[in-house]
């Protein structure tokens, strides 16, 4: 799989989400198709709490378009935490920090071993 960039209308939905869940965090799985991440898959049964939200890997879609992940950190830190590190492997190869005050610079993304990377933003 080759990922040439994301959405922009993704990260714009991805901010929104944090907003509307803030003060708690959120996180859905992001989907590729032809190589542009352009859709989330918000997994049935994920936890979500001021400081952190888990997904339960059964609820895992099945196929080949998983990319990566995407949560919010309220605190505005746009690093990743060890539990993140932990959880990036098993999730996809991209992998984002959206930051409060949620604004569109508000995010980061990550490789799978929590090394912040670049990513397109395709409009």
């Amino acid at each position: 799989m080759n990922i040439r960039g994301i959405k922009q209308e993704l990260i714009r939905l991805l901010l929104e989400l944090g907003r509307d869940s803030h003060p708690n965090e959120f996180v859905a799985l992001l989907i590729e198709r032809d190589g542009v991440i352009d859709e989330i898959n918000m997994v049935p049964g994920t936890i979500t709490g001021e400081d952190s939200a888990s997904v339960f890997f059964d609820m895992m879609p099945l196929g080949t378009h998983l990319a990566g992940s995407a949560h919010s950190h309220p605190n505005g830190v746009l690093r990743p935490s060890d539990a993140d590190v932990h959880f990036f492997p098993r999730a996809g190869r991209f992998h984002l920090i959206i930051g409060y005050p949620y604004r569109m610079g508000d995010w980061q993304c990550f490789s799978a071993d929590g090394e912040p990377c670049k990513i397109e933003v395709i409009a």
